[in-house]
């Protein structure tokens, strides 16, 4: 019996160093994403404002026509 717990023990210290390996490799991938879904909706509105800024539309039309495209 202490050879089969040996063996379960070994396993749990495997699957904890890949658990910690893996976590090593992605724990920054969730916030690289975070950080360029960030980036690209600072780009969109920035490209929304001068698009705004161009038109001779008012606020009240653009918006508007906004909400009226998301239903």
């Amino acid at each position: 019996m202490a050879g089969r717990k040996q063996t379960i023990e070994d396993r749990i210290n495997k699957a904890e160093a890949a658990v910690i390996k893996a976590k090593g490799k992605y724990g920054a991938a969730p916030e690289d994403l975070n950080r360029l879904v960030k980036k690209k909706k600072e780009m969109e509105s920035k490209e929304l404002m001068r698009a705004y800024e161009k038109s001779e539309r008012s606020l009240e039309e653009v918006l508007g026509f906004l909400w009226r495209s998301c239903r």
